[in-house]
């Protein structure tokens, strides 16, 4: 009996220390593309909080305004400042404005700043998945922010 179990021990002893080196192996081959699954989501879930967030501070922004130049103008320092902010690129947001309920690649509209007047602010930004090349990738990802602005009713 104690030569079967010495016999069985020096068979097996040339397995020692290979666990290791297979989960280490197996834990590299699924933990790089998951982390990068989570940079390239994190990427865009960045731009899409920007975009929704400038939408809202420039819609805002020229609702508030006494013209509609000011507020033309007061919108896009809204979107520079919330772009800076979440560190993205000013250059690549797109705004335009819309009737309140047309899509935002519509035709755009001249807003009206009267009492009760309603149109809507879209913020349009190209996000690129990182790590990956415009050839393979073709188009990036569009992300949009929408907001209605409503002037209000008892404005002068």
């Amino acid at each position: 009996m104690i030569r079967a179990f010495r016999w069985a021990r020096a068979q097996c002893r040339g397995d020692e220390g290979s666990a290791i080196v297979e989960f280490t192996f197996l834990a590299i081959l699924v933990m790089v593309p998951l982390v990068y699954l989570v940079a390239a989501v994190a990427s865009v879930q960045r731009s899409s909080s920007a975009v929704g967030e400038a939408a809202r501070a420039a819609g805002r922004a020229m609702g508030q305004a006494d013209t509609v130049a000011q507020g033309q103008a007061r919108a896009e320092a809204a979107v520079r400042i919330t772009f800076e902010d979440a560190g993205l690129p000013v250059d690549s947001a797109q705004v335009r404005i819309v009737a309140p309920g047309a899509d935002c690649e519509g035709p755009t509209v001249t807003p009206s700043l009267d009492a009760g007047a309603e149109f809507a602010v879209c913020v349009i930004r190209q996000a690129d998945v990182p790590g990956v090349p415009t050839i393979l990738a073709g188009r990036s990802v569009q992300t949009i922010g929408r907001y209605v602005v409503h002037v209000d009713d008892f404005r002068q």
